[in-house]
């Protein structure tokens, strides 16, 4: 088992405040059960709140793993948790990812033809949505007034501050996750009183300055970097996306903003952070020991956090074929998930089938051969190709199986943004004319990348005419494969809908298939269309 320090505490309470008629019937109010006054009546119940609103990143309802949803939409495991349908809309809608099982919806994402009804869509779109509603209501919950009504004061009163700006930030998170998947989604914050009226929608850009602004204005309310306790927010976490952001900045705004990614990136680079020295550690169950490179995670406990998404879906989801569970430190696999060719052929040639990463010079390579080929015959059977993928397992690293845990439920945190990524922005950002770096920081950034990669050896290392805006998107993929990174990298370079770029089963078709700009975004689930007359629909659904 392991010791998360943001223990997902599921209060018991019920919370007046909700995001005002997103949906008839969607209730998103937070799935408390006591008061308002009873929850936050003590500085230990602030700290329980907190944990309600990072533990919505990490499960699913009440209960877990089903039985009391925060949400009623479709199966609670594949429906509600928010990483599980943000991997399904970043990854399997890429050359990184397909799926064989047959739930209604799934398929879309490969085949690039979903609607405004997919339930999957929905699922993250209410997740989010409910999120920001936790993050509002404990942000009103905490005002001054609020504080000093309940008698709390001194070190327990600045400490409510900081946990005010983490839902502040975390709330900045879940909008750039809808404006970087929806564009124009509806908005509301702690200022709007509750069910005063539908919210209104907004816009990218303006949704683009609302985050950046909002980043900025909790800068000197957030802890220093590193010294927050594991899985909560810091600075280092806030100039993370906004580095992230600004690298998007053209896609978002239809304005550049290099420099400023470089400047961010370089914030993070210089808080104290290091390459964990071996990549095949990085999503194991004991990745919270020591570890340097990670900035902000959401964790997991496989005790305490026992849903059916989170990486418990990742480790679980990938293990299929001649893949031997036990040493996934799993009972079972799930035989679902598998890539595509376009991913492991930017590896070196494998030179055997052996666990963990098949004999490869670049230790990234985590895929998993046996039994399985590299081109896609049949995207409905998991060994109708497409390679495994070892990435995601549920073991220590010194692969034994974690001790008193479970091997139902996953102990392995996920890095929503770790240091790596970081070196990949800097690096992209001077190339693409960014100011304030330079291409020879750049290049030392990419080849410690690559010395890792390379289990220490400079066999791997690139020289500066190698570092190209081409070379790094294919970076980006080695080292960031399936962490919810790729739709997005491919929307930046005009790669993800447009026909300049295939991979098997784009579109649908074997060989690959372009569609229609207008999948660059996703729809606003019909269901919130209909219920809010202030939302227009996305063009092209």
């Amino acid at each position: 088992m392991k010791r998360n320090s943001i223990k997902y505490i599921m209060m018991a309470a019920l919370v007046a405040g909700s995001l005002s008629a997103c949906k008839k019937g969607m209730d998103l109010t937070p799935n408390y059960q006591v008061t308002a006054s009873s929850v936050y009546s003590t500085p230990a119940g602030y700290k329980q709140a907190l944990a309600k609103v990072y533990g919505s990143m990490a499960l699913t309802g009440n209960t877990g793993p089903s039985g009391s949803p925060d949400l009623p939409i479709g199966d609670e495991g594949q429906n509600v948790d928010f990483f599980r349908t943000w991997w399904g809309a970043q990854e399997l809608s890429t050359d990184e990812a397909v799926s064989n099982w047959g739930d209604a919806g799934l398929a879309d994402f490969h085949n690039l033809n979903w609607n405004s009804s997919n339930n999957f869509l929905k699922g993250l779109y209410y997740r989010s949505m409910y999120q920001i509603t936790l993050c509002n209501d404990f942000i009103r919950q905490s005002s001054d007034a609020n504080l000093s009504s309940r008698g709390i004061t001194g070190s327990d009163a600045t400490d409510v501050h900081y946990y005010v700006a983490e839902a502040r930030f975390i709330r900045a998170f879940q909008y750039w996750v809808l404006m970087d998947l929806f564009g124009n989604p509806p908005f509301v914050t702690d200022a709007n009183a509750v069910g005063s009226a539908l919210p209104p929608q907004t816009d990218r850009k303006t949704l683009f300055n609302y985050i950046e602004s909002e980043l900025k204005a909790i800068d000197g309310s957030l802890k220093a970097p590193r010294t927050n306790e594991y899985g909560r927010a810091d600075q280092a976490a806030e100039w993370a996306l906004l580095a992230r952001l600004y690298l998007n900045a053209q896609v978002y705004t239809g304005t550049a903003r290099y420099a400023d990614a470089i400047t961010y990136a370089n914030k993070v680079i210089n808080a104290g952070y290091t390459l964990m020295p071996v990549y095949d550690n990085l999503m194991l169950a004991d990745n919270n020991v020591a570890n340097t490179e990670f900035i902000w995670t959401i964790n997991y406990d496989g005790l305490k956090t026992t849903s059916y998404g989170g990486t418990t879906f990742m480790t679980h989801a990938q293990v299929g074929g001649s893949m031997p569970a036990a040493a996934f430190g799993l009972n079972g696999g799930w035989g679902g998930m598998r890539t595509t060719r376009a991913l492991s052929d930017l590896f070196p040639a494998n030179t055997s089938t052996a666990f963990p990463n098949n004999g490869n010079p670049d230790t990234r390579a985590e895929f998993w051969t046996d039994g399985q080929t590299a081109d896609i015959s049949d995207v409905t059977n998991f060994t109708g190709g497409g390679y495994g993928v070892n990435k995601y397992r549920n073991v220590l690293s010194t692969n034994a199986a974690q001790s008193g845990s479970s091997k139902d439920y996953s102990d392995v945190d996920f890095p929503v943004f770790r240091l790596a990524e970081m070196y990949l922005i800097y690096a992209e950002a001077v190339l693409r004319g960014g100011t304030g770096g330079d291409a020879a920081t750049a290049l030392t950034y990419i080849n410690k990348l690559r010395t890792r990669a390379y289990a220490g050896k400079t066999t791997g290392n690139i020289a500066a005419s190698d570092l190209t805006t081409d070379f790094i998107l294919q970076e980006r993929a080695r080292e960031l494969y399936w962490e919810c990174q790729r739709r997005t990298d491919l929307v930046r370079y005009g790669r993800f809908a447009e026909s300049t770029y295939l991979w098997q089963w784009k579109g649908g078709v074997k060989t690959g298939t372009g569609v229609p700009s207008f999948r660059n975004l996703f729809p606003i689930p019909v269901d919130d269309i209909n219920a809010n007359s202030n939302l227009k629909q996305n063009p092209g659904y």
